[in-house]
């Protein structure tokens, strides 16, 4: 039977246009303007000494963009730290050009209004370096006697009091050697009693390349007004020009803006129709990598645990040779921090420490260390109920909000048309598997596929797991070919040429050979489907493909041939055939690779059932997870890692992978949950 595609509409085929722009465009990564940081990029003085400005478009800028209730910030997200951090450094920079004196007195209302907010904040949503940098630009607001401001506000003494005590634990000599955290908030570190005299030779020193402090305006801004180093003014003009006289939180975000991008088109499931900029996007980061990982910029030698724990599992899924040795770096003692100085971890960049456990290979203590750690941490988190995140306020996935000096948005990452995109592929994907089912049932009903103990129940799940994991809706030919050589391998295997089954067993099943010619004609009828499908796709004939395929396993089922031939290899096989990734008996046979692939896979499957079947005692059971994780992270090895004297294609490894991923989700699912994710995948459309 002949199904016919559903082609991508023409909404779609506009999204892809659109977001391929997006990220061929990338170059160093768009973020939005911080009026924090654009108001210190207002308070340089002309370098020519004249009493105005030497940047005067950030000025206007500041005028054109105060909020309708008088203060500075996110429109659309009210945090009291980044509004209030926000609008004394617009207050501040107003005042001290002695400009625009209504927006100033409205600031100093909102302030005055919303102060006490701040000690009904969360902590967890405090904006980086809040503690020490809001201290510095209410004592330079105090030498411009700007009246109105509560500074003897109590929660203004706690905050104070905050940048005391984290102050006291720094030691002076770690600020004027390596590049840490402080530095990204130098312009509140100025005259503080706790760390003396700033040595500007030293700090001049750990610039990044293009000339700021760990990529923030603010701080690079102090510097100039302290040293007026010329590649600190450089690294403020790009940012001037570049953001239309405002300046963002950070920048570059090249690093950090290709890999979420990445990511989040990966799970969403559109990555498949932007190959050629995804591997744009990586072969940047690659290129950047350092033993010490990456930060969200590139060239950097500060990093931290977040960009480098994508990088790692990006990196290594697309078959870059990349090790996990970087996460040595935020290591201390049995514990990982985001990076070196951080005060407390949060839950995002461990669940991405966590994800990167997940692509370990064989021997790699630091990705074992890496998994235990972040899921106690975040079992933990879980279960205290402690979900605020220090980087992160995720409302809806177009519209997260990051937490730095003040609140940002990322178009790169949160940009609508990625969801509008998925949706759409989504609801296009699942049209295509309900024509698919509705054909999978006519196929029942026409086998009395019942009469050979199949029930419809078994035939879903069989359907479920081959659609959700091959999903293209292009490829409904190897689904298709899945579930079906997965249904009669079964009813042969378990029934017609089990060792297992007694004689009264198989005569319930009405066991005849007037059932098996019927079966073998059910047999037949399907590969003739399979080869039409794949010719249609690839346009090669894979029938002899699919016949000796089958011959073999049937040999091995009844004890009469050589090759060791298991279930997963004939399912690996009729895929890859069907899929155009085999089309010559050499392809696979030549390679050593492919039988240890095999071998390997088999044994897991194996591993798999017994854990599934529960048999065990818990020991065994523990030990037989410990033996599947193991062999697991060798097949990764074998699949993802790149070997320049192996010719097997990607493709057919990946098929391997595929395949024992779904069997790893059905042993490790309840049956209840997989009936809750089949109902929602398969018949619940996404609106």
């Amino acid at each position: 039977m002949h199904l016919p595609l559903i082609n991508k509409s023409h909404e779609i085929y506009e999204s892809i246009d659109y977001i391929k722009n997006i990220l061929s465009s990338m170059d160093d990564g768009r973020i939005s303007v911080s009026p924090y940081d654009t108001a210190w990029v207002s308070l340089i003085r002309d370098f020519q000494g004249r009493d105005i400005p030497q940047f005067p478009s950030s000025i206007e800028w500041i005028s054109n963009n105060q909020l309708s209730d008088g203060s500075w910030g996110d429109e659309h997200y009210f945090l009291a730290y980044d509004r209030l951090l926000n609008t004394l450094a617009c207050v501040v920079a107003l005042r001290y050009w002695n400009v625009h004196d209504d927006k100033s007195d409205r600031g100093i209302s909102f302030i005055k209004d919303n102060i006490s907010k701040l000690g009904e904040a969360s902590t967890e949503h405090m904006t980086c370096g809040f503690e020490v940098v809001f201290p510095a630009l209410l004592k330079r607001a105090k030498e411009l006697n700007i009246d109105g401001i509560p500074y003897d506000a109590p929660v203004i003494q706690d905050i104070f009091d905050v940048r005391d005590r984290k102050m006291k634990r720094v030691p002076k000599e770690l600020l004027h050697e390596v590049p840490t955290c402080l530095l990204h908030n130098l312009e509140g570190l100025g005259n503080l009693e706790s760390l003396g005299k700033l040595e500007w030779p030293k700090i001049l020193k750990l610039q990044t390349p293009k000339g700021s402090f760990i990529t923030s305006p603010a701080a690079t801004c102090y510097a100039i007004m302290e040293t007026n180093d010329q590649d600190c003014i450089d690294f403020i003009q790009y940012v001037v020009k570049k953001f239309n006289g405002g300046a963002p939180t950070v920048y570059p975000v090249d690093i950090y803006a290709r890999l979420w991008a990445v990511d989040r088109l990966e799970r969403l499931g559109i990555s498949r129709f932007f190959e050629p900029e995804i591997k744009s996007c990586l072969d940047h980061v690659y290129r950047f990598w350092t033993e010490k990982g990456v930060f969200s910029a590139r060239n950097s030698e500060f990093c931290d645990i977040d960009d480098t724990s994508m990088g790692i599992r990006l990196l290594r899924l697309h078959g870059y040779n990349i090790t996990p040795n970087a996460l040595r770096t935020f290591k201390n003692g049995d514990e990982f921090t985001c990076y070196v100085g951080q005060g407390f971890e949060s839950p995002s960049p461990i669940f991405n420490l966590y994800r990167a456990s997940q692509v370990s290979f064989p021997g790699e203590t630091i990705l074992e260390e890496a998994k235990e750690f972040s899921y106690n941490f975040l079992k933990q988190k879980l279960d205290k109920n402690e979900l605020l995140d220090k980087w992160l306020i995720s409302k809806h996935l177009p519209n997260d909000i990051w937490i730095g000096k003040s609140l940002y948005r990322m178009p790169e990452i949160n940009e609508e048309r990625y969801l509008e995109l998925g949706k759409l592929d989504y609801n296009r994907c699942q049209a295509q598997h309900q024509m698919e089912w509705n054909h999978m049932q006519q196929w029942y009903e026409h086998s009395n596929l019942e009469e050979f103990g199949v029930s419809k129940k078994e035939l879903l799940l069989a359907f479920f797991v081959a659609s959700s994991s091959i999903f293209e809706t292009e490829r409904y030919g190897e689904r298709i070919a899945w579930v079906k050589t997965n249904i009669l391998s079964n009813i042969l295997s378990n029934h017609y040429y089990s060792t297992e089954d007694s004689s009264e067993q198989r005569t319930a099943l009405g066991y005849s050979y007037t059932k098996v010619h019927r079966l073998i004609a059910i047999l037949l009828e399907t590969l003739q489907e399979s080869t039409t499908h794949a010719l249609d796709r690839t346009g090669v004939d894979v029938s002899d493909l699919l016949l000796d395929l089958w011959g073999a396993w049937l040999k091995k089922l009844t004890g009469e041939g050589d090759e060791e031939i298991e279930q997963v290899e004939l399912i690996v096989g009729t895929l890859n055939i069907c899929g155009g990734h085999i089309s010559s008996k050499d392809d696979k046979l030549s390679h050593d690779e492919y039988t240890t692939l095999c071998r390997l896979s088999n044994k897991i499957c194996g591993q798999l059932a017994e854990f599934k079947n529960g048999n065990k005692k818990v020991n065994d059971a523990k030990r037989t997870k410990s033996e599947i994780d193991k062999d697991m992270q060798l097949l990764l090895k074998l699949i993802l890692h790149p070997n320049s004297s192996c010719n097997l294609s990607k493709d057919v490894k990946q098929t391997f992978f595929v395949i024992v991923r779904a069997l790893y989700y059905k042993a490790y699912f309840a049956t209840e949950q997989i009936d809750s994710h089949i109902s929602k995948v398969l018949f619940e459309k996404v609106v």
